[in-house]
């Protein structure tokens, strides 16, 4: 081969540092490429986190939000028909306990009555509603459901609790007027149980206001009358029957004249609550002149 024709071939071969170079170069423009694709990625991801995420969020937290009003006024609904459901119920009750208490209070009623009656075995009754009472806050007078078609007559005696109530003054077909102990134109003649001394009880609503009635024309010369004795109405009295309990004696002390007794009695009737009572069917035997 000529020298020329090698020289030729030598022409065209590139030495290795040149390689090495291009190397380099192609290494420096991948790598610029790279990064310039990976920053567009970047910024495209950038882009959608500052835009679609928030707005993403925005949607979820707002159906959530309508969501969770739903499920609240679901919740009310709820609570409201059972809160109806228990008020219903509440009302039942409080009805039937209050029929309980009235069915209670009647029945304890019928049983002191009974147990009044038990006392009285000589005498026939009959029971009787207070339908009226007077204006004031005691039973003083009052109108119960009995009248001239039951065999009612005046100044037959009544009785409720543990003992005298009063008498019947006044009688219509099919009621009657009562005028109680405590009334201030009432005077019964008692007796003390323990030593048959006679006394007069007199009405007196403003001293029942400390649940007392007054007794007078006591007469106890040996003192044996005591606190707490037993006052029944006295054999002597024109109008009640002797023997029924009136109340006890709860003060007591000499009059001036240094002859007599005065005092309080306590009355064995509730007289602030009266629903029921007896009238014995019988009125007290008066001799005529």
């Amino acid at each position: 081969m000529s020298p020329r024709v090698r020289r030729q071939k030598d022409k065209f071969k590139i030495p290795p540092k040149y390689w090495l170079l291009a190397l380099t170069v192609l290494s420096v423009l991948l790598m610029f490429v790279t990064f310039l694709t990976d920053f567009r990625l970047n910024a495209g991801n950038v882009i959608v986190g500052y835009t679609l995420v928030p707005f993403q969020k925005g949607i979820t937290t707002v159906s959530s939000f309508f969501k969770d009003r739903a499920d609240l006024l679901v919740s009310i609904k709820e609570l409201e028909a059972q809160n109806k459901e228990l008020k219903k119920q509440v009302d039942e009750l409080t009805i039937d306990n209050a029929i309980l208490q009235q069915e209670k209070f009647e029945l304890n009623n019928l049983r002191t009555l009974y147990d009044l009656d038990s006392k009285y075995p000589e005498f026939e009754k009959t029971g009787a509603r207070v339908i009226m009472g007077s204006t004031s806050n005691w039973f003083d007078s009052f109108i119960i459901d009995k009248g001239e078609k039951d065999g009612i007559k005046p100044d037959m005696n009544v009785m409720a609790g543990s003992g005298l109530v009063g008498r019947i003054v006044e009688v219509g077909p099919n009621w009657s007027q009562v005028t109680a102990v405590i009334d201030d134109s009432s005077n019964v003649s008692g007796m003390v149980l323990s030593t048959s001394d006679h006394l007069i009880v007199t009405g007196d609503l403003e001293t029942m206001k400390d649940g007392y009635i007054r007794f007078s024309q006591l007469m106890d010369p040996d003192n044996e009358v005591a606190l707490g004795d037993k006052v029944v109405t006295s054999n002597i009295s024109d109008r009640y029957l002797p023997g029924i309990l009136v109340g006890y004696i709860s003060y007591i002390e000499d009059d001036s004249n240094n002859m007599t007794k005065s005092g309080y009695i306590s009355p064995v009737v509730d007289f602030e609550h009266l629903s029921e009572v007896l009238i014995i069917m019988e009125q007290k035997e008066t001799i005529s002149k």
